[in-house]
This record gives structure tokens, C-alpha cells and sequence, in this order.
């Protein structure tokens, strides 16, 4: 009983520094503004994330990355001392360099260079910032998936948007604090793990929503049953648990009964947000949206409704980004232009609508996967078809928004591609960053769990400052 009484004054009046009041199950419910407004170690620049994560990863090279250099050495063996002792995924032996078969204009003011295949892209340049020199500790899809959403390869750790419900609350209390959204051609290999709540109470996890049938499962009455009716049974409930919470002090008792009564508010909330046929005839012509369909453009639309009811951290996912190369379904001619066509209107509509809307200022919106590309092709099986291997030296990743500084590139990689030349910045610098953003110092967030103090950073992160506006 000694135990479960410490557990529980840890999750209710919190050992840091003052983030345990998030865990007030049922105080939270009728007080998530209040809450979302404390536990901030300074000035926040922004409320909420949209993370558009493009499960796969992205060829950095044939969209932002620009080498001529690679286009010049296109075909030849790679040298040896570049990838002496490296670990492929698939690559065997010495492999040639491959240059990109898309071309690169300048745009914007600065003059960056952009791959013809986001020509909307193109257009938002001077709104959004690129970091050139990301880099990960994972070349594998599942594990670094996880990596970049929880800050550990393995899954077990919460995610980022946890943490952050888990800090901040949420501003809306009939809907979660942490959305999930997902098209594309399968789930994430990382799974569910990805938008887990780890060793946070499970109150905190991710909540997928579906664009087919109920946007969430079970979540309507079954026939027979009215809403009264509901009501009456969910009071019975918690009545049950709160007494059965009384006499074991679990918790997560506690995390039931408030998914218990949001789910109920949730029967009202979730419908009237995911009608998305009722918006302007130009919001649909300028995401390029279609509704009642699964598609990325539908969830960036719907993330923009999320972000206007207060919701504090929106995640979509879009799969399909492995261009191996094996066949003309997985190249990075064929497929990285069908992906860029699925993709590139909407989130850029994202960003424009946003901006519009005035509520730019106050979401933060990043656009990356879990880690880049090779510069060499792999021909796997002696494919004819251009493809590149897992690459977790140096990828980009765009983000715009709260604090982020407008028009800025961070970071360079070497005149190939393969190593980062200038301004390193890791999936846990990433993190840090983004918490800062949010106002909160990612040394501070933290949650005791099996006798240490755990943190979305780990033990690692620093600043981007070159980032910060």
C-alpha cells in the first residue's frame, strides 16, 4: 500500500517542477485551459505542432539538397575512404554515386534551391526554415521512427507529443490533447509505438483518427442506446472507480475515468470537426482536398480544425517514402514524383491557411522522416531502376512557425551529400528546440519512472539557436 501511495502523490501533486498538476484526471476535465496555460518555464512562441511525418524517409537529394558535384561523379564507384567501415541496410559492396535525374531552380528571396518536384513548396521558401544537417543514431525504419518521436530507439519511451500533453494540458477539453492522422500506403513501421504514451499515464497517448467510417472506433452508441442512457452508465463507472481508486491509489484509475468522460464529450466534438465538406469552395481549391477520402490533403485540413480548438500536438503521418529502387513502385523517378504530387500542395496549403488565419505565429509546423538517403544508388538485385539506400549521416528537415526563424538554412552537408560538413543537429537537438519553443526547458520535463528521472532528450540535446527568430 506504501508503494501505491507514493506513485500516486507522484502522478497527482508532481516531483517536477510542477508538471504532475497534468495528471489531475478529473480536475483536468473541467480546468484544460488553466492548465494550459501554467507549468511553462518562460515565454512560449508557440501553443501547438503540426508534425508531418513522412514515413520512409525522403530522398534530401533529389528535393532540397542540391549537389552538382554528385550529378558531375553520376555512375562512378563510390571512394573507398567515404564509406570505409559504414553499415548499409541493403548496399553491398562498392556502389556508384548517383546524381539526381530532377532538376533545381532558384526561389524565394535568399535564392535557395528547390527541386522541381515541389513547385508549392516553392512558394511558401520565404515562411519556413531547412536544416540540411540532421542526423540520426538509426538506419532502420521502425527503430529510427521511434527514435524521432520518442528520443530512444526502443519502445518503451513516451512519445513527444505526450510529453508535451503531459506539460502543457490542452486547450480544448471535448477532444485530445494529442492527435494522430494517417494516410499514405500502409501504417508507420514504428507503429502505435510512435505516438505512445510510454511510462506516462496512458491518459497521454496519441489518439488516432480515422478519415473512413467513425473518425474514431467505438466511439458511437451502439444501436438502442441514447445519449441518456450513456450518461447514466458512465456516472455508475466512475462512481465504481473513483472508489476502487480510494482504496488502491492506482493511477491509472484515474487516466479511465478521464478517457471515460471524454469520449462521451467526444460523440459531439469528433463529428462536427471531421465534416470537412462544410468549408469554403477556395480552402478545398487551395488544399486540393476531396471529402469523404483517405488522403493527406483531407488531414492537413483537418490538422488546421485541430489546431483551431486548441488541441496541442497533431501528428500526421504519410507513408510510402522508400525509394529503394527495386522497381518503378519504389524509385526516385516514378514513385519520389507520385509522393511529391500527394504531398506538396497541401502542406504547403497548410502553411498558407495558417498564415492567413493569423495562427502561423502560434503553430509550429515540421516536415521531415526519420532519416534521408544515400548518395549512391543501391541496385538492389541489379535493379535498373534509381534508388538509394537508408542514410542516417544527413537529412533535411523544413519546419515554419512560433519562434522559427523565416527564410534561414541550418547546416551543409559535403559536395556529395554523404557527411554533414557544418552545423550537426540530432534528432535530440530537434527536440530540445521544439520543447523551447513550446516554453519548456527539455532538462526540466521530466518523469520519474523505475528510480531515475526520464526526459524526451535523454540525456542529450542542445538549442538550435541559428533556428530561433
Amino acid at each position: 500500500m506504501e508503494r501505491w501511495n507514493q506513485i500516486t502523490r507522484r502522478h497527482f501533486f508532481g516531483q517536477s517542477a510542477g508538471f504532475g498538476i497534468g495528471s489531475l484526471a478529473l480536475p483536468a476535465l473541467s480546468n484544460e485551459r488553466l492548465l494550459a496555460q501554467q507549468g511553462t518555464h518562460h515565454k512560449p512562441k508557440a501553443k501547438n505542432i503540426i508534425f508531418l511525418f513522412m514515413a520512409g524517409a525522403p530522398s534530401q537529394l533529389d528535393l532540397f539538397d542540391h549537389k552538382p558535384k554528385l550529378n558531375q561523379y553520376d555512375g562512378q564507384p563510390c571512394p573507398e575512404e567515404l564509406i570505409k567501415g559504414e553499415r548499409f541496410a541493403f548496399i553491398k559492396g562498392v556502389p556508384k554515386l548517383l546524381g539526381t535525374p530532377h532538376s533545381f531552380r532558384k526561389v524565394g528571396g535568399n535564392g535557395l534551391e528547390l527541386s522541381n518536384l515541389v513547385p508549392n513548396l516553392a512558394t511558401i521558401v520565404d515562411d519556413i526554415a531547412f536544416v540540411k544537417s540532421m542526423h540520426t543514431t538509426q538506419f532502420n525504419h521502425a527503430p529510427a521512427q521511434i527514435f524521432m518521436n520518442t528520443g530512444h530507439q526502443v519502445p518503451v519511451r513516451p512519445s513527444m507529443g505526450s510529453w508535451l500533453t503531459y506539460g502543457l494540458g490542452s486547450e480544448n477539453k471535448d477532444l485530445p490533447g494529442f492527435v494522430v492522422l494517417l494516410s499514405g500506403k500502409n501504417a508507420p513501421d514504428g507503429g502505435k509505438s510512435c505516438w505512445s504514451s510510454g511510462f506516462l499515464p496512458s491518459s497521454y497517448q496519441g489518439v488516432e483518427f480515422r478519415r473512413q467510417g467513425d473518425p474514431v472506433l467505438f466511439l458511437s452508441n451502439p444501436e438502442g442506446m441514447t445519449r441518456e442512457t450513456r450518461r447514466r452508465s458512465l456516472d455508475l463507472a466512475r462512481d465504481l472507480n473513483t472508489a476502487h481508486q480510494a482504496d488502491v491509489g492506482d493511477p491509472e484509475i484515474a487516466s479511465r475515468i478521464s478517457a471515460y468522460e471524454l469520449a462521451y464529450k467526444m460523440q459531439m466534438s469528433v463529428p462536427e470537426l471531421a465534416e470537412i465538406a462544410g468549408e469554403p469552395k477556395h480552402i478545398h481549391e487551395l488544399y486540393g482536398t476531396e471529402p469523404g477520402k483517405n488522403s493527406f490533403a483531407n488531414n492537413c485540413l483537418l490538422a488546421r480544425r485541430l489546431v483551431e480548438r486548441g488541441v496541442r500536438m497533431i501528428q500526421l503521418y504519410h507513408r510510402g517514402w522508400d525509394t529503394h529502387g527495386a522497381s518503378n513502385d519504389e524509385d526516385i523517378v516514378n514513385k519520389l514524383t507520385f509522393l511529391c504530387r500527394e504531398t506538396d500542395r497541401a502542406a504547403a496549403a497548410l502553411i498558407k491557411d495558417l498564415k492567413q488565419r493569423g495562427l502561423l505565429d502560434s503553430t509550429i509546423v515540421v516536415w521531415g522522416g526519420e532519416f534521408g538517403r544515400t548518395p549512391m544508388n543501391e541496385a538492389r538485385s541489379g535493379s535498373k531502376f534509381l534508388g538509394r539506400d537508408h542514410h542516417a549521416r544527413a537529412f533535411t528537415m523544413w519546419m515554419a512557425g512560433g519562434g522559427l526563424k523565416p527564410g534561414v538554412v541550418v547546416g551543409r552537408t559535403d559536395d556529395v551529400g554523404y557527411n554533414i560538413a557544418e552545423d550537426p543537429v540530432s534528432v535530440h537537438d530537434l527536440h530540445a528546440t521544439l520543447l523551447h519553443l513550446m516554453g519548456i526547458d527539455h532538462t526540466k520535463l521530466t518523469f520519474r519512472f523505475q528510480g531515475r528521472d526520464f526526459r524526451l532528450t535523454d540525456v542529450h540535446g542542445e538549442l538550435v539557436r541559428k533556428l530561433l527568430a
